[in-house]
């Protein structure tokens, strides 16, 4: 966290550094984006060995987008896999991580702006899921400019 006139700059680099201690991936090398286009799920596949790490590293993922809405997305898409984890699951997980290695410093600046006007945003699509045709939705709100949900 840091304060200035501008306002409140909110940031985990150190839990983010953390993470990739854990996971082993301190050196690794960064990617631009925590997932690669045109991206194709699979429910099949070889397990992923230890499940029980695979759901400690997302649950610790899903708790850092609190300041990295960035990486939202990514996160509901391999959370969906939490109790049938498979190796193709962990490498997307691994990529989200060497994306967090190169943009450590991001986070959320809340302005100090002195308005208090709400405007919420919301996108959806409709049976958008490949694996099992549901929909997702996603929303966000801004209180003065500045993202709280």
């Amino acid at each position: 966290m840091a304060i200035s006139s501008n306002g409140l700059f909110l940031n985990q680099r150190k839990y983010v550094v953390d993470i990739l201690d854990e996971a082993h991936m301190l050196e690794c090398k960064p990617t631009r984006t925590p997932l690669v286009s045109k991206l194709q799920l699979d429910a099949k596949g070889e397990p992923f060995s230890n499940p029980g790490f695979y759901q400690r590293m997302v649950g610790k993922l899903i708790y850092l987008t609190i300041t990295r809405p960035d990486i939202a997305y990514s996160m509901s898409l391999v959370s969906q896999f939490m109790h049938s984890s498979t190796l193709v699951h962990w490498e997307i997980v691994k990529r989200i991580l060497r994306y967090l290695k190169g943009s450590m410093g991001k986070g959320i600046l809340m302005k100090k702006n002195g308005s208090t006007h709400i405007m919420p945003y919301i996108d959806d699509d409709w049976a958008g899921n490949a694996l099992d045709r549901k929909s997702t939705t996603g929303f966000c709100t801004f209180v003065g400019g500045n993202l709280v949900t």
